[in-house]
């Protein structure tokens, strides 16, 4: 048998039961390898039940950097009976399953073409604890420790994590400890060491920070001047809301102890919308989170605003629909939903972030983009970027950067200009607006989501309505000269071919990429940031015979909106898709693009 072999690149899963403590162990094993200068990139993959189910923890070890999946397991740490036959399958031929062997397995039920490694964590547990719970908790530690032997990852590291983890709780940090220890002590005694598979010290982190892309996108909303935020708790966003209230509690408190903001828990989807609207037009910067199904219900919300012509920041965490779906996996199913949220003829900015980093940034630039456009704007996150951690770039906060608050009056234009709320005075598609209390005598208007003329007066005249509509379309035309405009990534040779991608699935490409460029197959890549999209996204699509659009939905969502925004010719675009829930991986896409390219160089020969 030819055994996997790597060193600090390789993918090792966990299967466990949730509820059973194993998350915080499979963490502390994926950033004690962190700090041992390796990159990794963790996936958590857990039900939507609190306890009993099966859940998975997924850990890419690459040294080149690579963050996104793979594809693949090579290394299986097999913990949950449920999920055995199918947990063993997945593991690459040549690749090693550690299990608790207390009741061994027989031999049916185990593979000749791996390296099976079993340990009697059961059975170590019960002879030095009483306690149940301890039991379940520390033979998650235990195998940390195993793995630490098996794997060569420096034990000190280990201890001084859990000396952070557990600081001024000195018993915790002892008896996790000793649990490691025991582990480590088994392996060294009993388990051949080490594995083919290992770690060894490099200095490929760098200044990068770890974090995920919720708290990442809690941050970008105080940095970005948010004062206002009502929410409702859904999965995968909730933590949006509460990294806010953290944050918000640290920096958002005066020296005479009072709270300069407001955030409100509401009773549904349907009042935290609502409260985000009226704050908006009442001039505070506001935002909600939530994920499709909160979307569904807000629609009819964000269309007053969109037509009314109010601020509002919506993050948006998608997940697996429709209907409750799979309210713990992830998708990019969302993106027609909000392009087009609401009834009647309504087009939404959209901001695509590829990685914690960017929801910082483009968290805060949408409540800029708010307040200039007067629209709703949506920052298209998901369960892949938002609930797991992920390296970055260090957040970057230009101390002189002033908040863009856009066309509002002050008292003084008032008395020089005549005001017409909803009258293009610049040519842009954006009207002037004022803030309640601005002036005693002017500038009011009365806020309604009926048709109206220039001056916000009740009209159902088709010329009124048709200039509204009409303006509305200007200013969208304008909003795509002021989203993060897309990034290209130009191939090393010339190539007719193209490949479209966005938000989290860019991690997975940018190593689909280089493995394609290493079977000959070259693409020119353009990162999409935004929508409405550019003018450069069609002079790419223009410039190329065949474009790939890679995306996680069933729909091709974003390729139907290239091709109702942009008139593309639909054969132009190829379909790359995965919605199976789990986060994309490379090795689909470079399989799904080189099938394409070979068979159509096969495809004439054929068809003469």
């Amino acid at each position: 048998m030819r055994r996997i072999t790597g060193i600090n690149d390789f993918v090792i899963k966990f299967a466990n039961v949730n509820g059973s403590g194993s998350a915080s162990a499979n963490e502390l094993f994926a950033k004690a390898i962190l700090r041992m200068g390796v990159p990794v990139s963790p996936r958590n993959i857990f039900p939507s039940n609190i306890q009993g189910l099966p859940t998975w923890y997924e850990v890419r070890v690459s040294e080149k950097g690579y963050l996104g999946r793979r594809g693949g397991v090579d290394m299986m740490v097999a913990m949950n009976p449920q999920t055995w036959a199918a947990d063993l399958e997945e593991i690459a031929s040549g690749g090693y399953l550690l299990y608790d062997s207390t009741r061994p397995r027989p031999p049916g039920e185990l593979r000749d073409d791996i390296t099976v490694i079993g340990m009697p964590l059961t059975e170590i547990c019960n002879a030095v604890y009483s306690d149940p719970r301890q039991r379940q908790l520390f033979k998650n530690i235990m195998y940390v420790g195993a793995l630490s032997v098996l794997l060569g990852i420096d034990m000190a590291v280990i201890e001084k994590l859990l000396g952070e983890q557990f600081k001024g709780k000195e018993k915790l940090i002892a008896s996790n400890v000793q649990a490691l220890k025991l582990g480590r002590d088994f392996a060294t005694e009993h388990l051949a060491a080490p594995l083919p598979i290992r770690i060894e010290r490099a200095n490929k982190v760098g200044q990068r920070i770890f974090v995920d892309g919720n708290m990442a996108a809690g941050l970008g909303a105080v940095y970005g001047g948010a004062t206002v935020c009502a929410w409702y708790p859904i999965t995968p966003s909730t933590s949006v809301a509460e990294a806010f209230m953290s944050y918000c509690a640290r920096y958002r408190v005066d020296a005479e102890g009072r709270h300069n903001h407001a955030i409100v828990q509401a009773e549904d989807e349907l009042a935290s919308i609502g409260m985000v609207v009226g704050a908006g037009w009442n001039g505070a910067r506001a935002f909600t989170a939530t994920s499709g199904p909160g979307v569904s219900l807000m629609t009819e919300f964000i269309g007053l605003a969109y037509f009314a012509e109010i601020p509002v920041t919506i993050v948006n965490v998608q997940r697996g629909g429709p209907s409750t779906g799979m309210p713990t996996r992830t998708q990019q199913a969302d993106i027609l939903a909000c392009a087009y949220a609401s009834h009647g003829d309504t087009k939404h900015v959209l901001l695509f972030p590829e990685d914690p980093k960017e929801c910082f940034e483009h968290t805060a630039t949408a409540l800029d983009l708010a307040d200039r456009l007067q629209t709703p704007v949506f920052v298209m996150t998901d369960l892949d970027i938002g609930m797991n951690q992920r390296l970055c770039e260090p957040f970057e906060w230009d101390e002189a950067r002033d908040y863009d608050r856009g066309k509002v009056m002050s008292a003084a234009q008032l008395d020089q200009m005549d005001f017409g709320r909803y009258k293009d005075v610049d040519g842009d598609g954006i009207p002037w607006r004022t803030l309640p209390g601005t002036h005693p005598t002017r500038g009011s208007y009365f806020t309604r989501g009926t048709t109206r003329d220039a001056y916000a007066r009740y009209s159902e005249r088709g010329p009124d309505y048709i200039y509204n509509v009409e303006r509305l379309l200007k200013k969208f035309a304008t909003a795509a000269t002021l989203v993060p405009q897309p990034v290209p990534r130009p191939a090393a040779k010339r190539t007719r071919l193209g490949v479209i991608f966005y938000g989290s699935t860019s991690p997975a490409m940018h190593e689909a990429l280089d493995v394609l460029a290493g079977r000959g197959i070259h693409v020119n890549a353009l990162r999409l940031r935004a929508f409405p999209f550019p003018d450069t996204v069609k002079e790419f699509i223009d410039a190329h015979e065949l474009v790939f659009v890679v995306e996680q939905n069933r729909d091709a969502q974003l390729r139907s909106l290239l091709i109702n925004e942009l008139e593309i010719n639909p054969a132009k675009l190829q379909r790359v898709l995965h919605f199976d829930g789990t986060p994309i991986t490379a090795r689909f896409i470079t399989q799904a693009i080189t099938e394409h390219v070979v068979a159509a160089v096969v495809a004439p020969q054929d068809n003469p």
